[in-house]
């Protein structure tokens, strides 16, 4: 979800004023993903990275996404969404924290939609944690494979993206998903975050199903 900055800027506004633009874009992608019959959602929030921005726009993004859990809850809930973060939280505000705690505890019984919030999450760290952890459960190089692998990230639950959308026209994936993009079709357009919508996402997807996906074969 790339561009937010860029969308204030363009608008004379403040970088907090494209996050929460950005925020309902968000909104609008989960329910046309919803109508759209996607299953599973996953979208890059915040990256570890991004620690290192100017201090007053770190601080007003933790605040953006306390004020989007508590005003967004509800409605997921009922629409049948279900929610998880994947990535550190510990480095959040406690108030956050508690927040992302109770948006997952609301929202885990629900089947309509899985929505992964990828929050100060990187993906070269998710790789080295996968590492330790089978280091730490004793696993012998023999006996490593891709499976046992895959199931040492932090949410071996999630899917394997289909698709990667990325906003704002850079054309790279910023440590995103490393190990799950590895044969994911890559769809990179203009388009600043905050303006993305439903009509975005069905073109995105309709030309998602012209390609012939052949995971490495002919």
């Amino acid at each position: 979800m790339d561009g937010n900055g860029r969308w204030a800027e363009n608008r004379g506004l403040p970088v907090a004023e494209g996050h929460r633009a950005g925020t309902r874009a968000l909104r609008r992608t989960v329910e046309a993903s919803i109508d759209l019959g996607v299953e599973s959602l996953a979208v890059y929030a915040f990256s570890t990275e991004n620690w290192t921005r100017p201090s007053d726009e770190v601080d007003a993004l933790m605040e953006i996404f306390e004020e989007t859990i508590e005003r967004e809850l509800p409605d997921l809930a009922a629409q049948g969404v279900k929610v998880r973060f994947v990535g550190r939280r510990d480095r959040a505000p406690q108030a956050l924290q508690d927040r992302m705690a109770a948006m997952e505890a609301e929202t885990a019984g629900n089947i309509r939609i899985d929505l992964w919030v990828a929050f100060d999450y990187g993906g070269r760290a998710e790789l080295v944690d996968a590492a330790r952890r089978l280091i730490d459960s004793g696993a012998r190089s023999d006996e490593l494979d891709e499976h046992m692998f895959a199931a040492a990230l932090s949410e071996p639950e999630m899917r394997e993206p289909d698709l990667l959308i990325r906003t704002s026209g850079e054309q790279r994936i910023s440590n995103f998903l490393l190990w799950q993009l590895a044969y994911s079709e890559l769809l990179f357009v203009d388009c600043l975050w905050p303006d993305f919508d439903e009509p975005q996402l069905h073109e995105a997807l309709e030309e998602y199903s012209r390609r012939k996906r052949r995971f490495g074969g002919r």
